[in-house]
């Protein structure tokens, strides 16, 4: 009996073993290489119409530090505030994902500008690297904006992934007025670790102790393979160091990335930080519940923190 059990441990054992790396080097792969989500011709009219009657639109594109070319959705209003909002989309998306609120946003008189991230929609680039990459890509995009629209003020507002890039772009961008970002993460390996125990309802315990193994396999594969130290993808460490203004939404019934992220980031510089714990709302999903104060709340804040008061606010679709 005893040697029966001492069998099944070794072929436990050997099983977990297996599965750590196997399972870290598949994670640190799809992390890495989420896919393309491809624009059509008919979804590009559709935003243009959304966006009001002699609004502009314009494809641009701008080179990365890399040399991988980026690529946006210019808007601008035919009556414009003087302001410019730059909107970031999730991972796995494109322009499209947040182009919701670009065209309300241009009906409100803000010129948006809506990028590709790298290796998503139409912009180049084999590897998301979560912000360690992309911090310097949306600096690059502020300067185009700055030397193309003039803007008085830029804003920057992300959703998921993009609100995790917005925050980290603090460390090479402090030219914006303020930012925005709803359903941030704290640090990529904190997410990395909420991730695992999602399909249990266990929050990053889980992740925390029995994957943990199998989470530096995957950080350990990415960097030996593609050169990113993923520990330093730290949205909460950009914001500490920042004297930008940043307005976090979080709903308290995310599981994608759980709201104690958002709390995190607010802790780390609470004097520059402010935080909207919404009941009820998913990931990325206040508008749904409460699209209102959503756009109340959203609108208020650019309002307060713009160098020009913007025209009466119009409703979003």
């Amino acid at each position: 009996m005893r040697r029966r059990f001492r069998a099944l441990f070794v072929l436990l054992c050997i099983l977990y073993l297996a599965g750590t790396i196997l399972g870290g080097i598949g994670l640190g792969w799809m992390a890495t290489h989420p896919g393309r989500r491809p624009i059509s011709d008919l979804e590009k009219q559709e935003v243009i119409a959304a966006a009001g009657t002699g609004a502009e639109l314009r494809d641009v594109s701008i080179p990365a530090s890399d040399g991988a070319i980026l690529r946006a959705w210019e808007i601008r209003p035919t009556d414009s505030n003087g302001n410019a909002v730059i909107l970031l989309h999730g991972v796995g998306d494109n322009r499209l994902g947040v182009s919701g609120y670009g065209t309300w946003l241009v009906r409100n008189h803000y010129t948006v500008l809506l990028p590709d991230a790298r290796a998503h929609g139409y912009s180049d680039g084999d590897l998301v690297t979560y912000g360690l990459k992309e911090s310097d890509d949306i600096h690059r995009w502020v300067d185009w904006l700055e030397s193309d629209a003039h803007p008085d003020c830029v804003f920057g507002f992300g959703e998921s992934m993009g609100a995790a890039q917005i925050l980290e772009s603090l460390t090479k961008e402090t030219r914006y007025c303020a930012v925005i970002a709803e359903s941030p993460f704290a640090t990529f390996r904190e997410v990395a670790y909420a991730r695992f125990g999602r399909p249990f309802h266990t929050g990053a315990w889980l992740g925390r102790t029995f994957f943990w193994p199998t989470v530096e396999v995957g950080f350990l594969y990415v960097r030996e393979k593609f050169g990113l130290k993923m520990e330093l993808a730290s949205p909460a460490d950009a914001v500490a160091h920042s004297n930008v203004l940043v307005f976090l939404i979080h709903g308290l019934s995310d599981e994608n990335i759980p709201a104690y992220h958002s709390v995190e980031i607010q802790a780390r510089n609470p004097s520059r930080v402010t935080l909207w714990r919404v009941a009820g709302a998913v990931h990325c999903g206040t508008h749904s519940i409460a699209p209102k104060e959503f756009e109340r709340r959203v609108l208020d804040w650019f309002t307060e923190h713009s160098a020009r008061v913007p025209n009466q606010a119009v409703a979003a679709n």
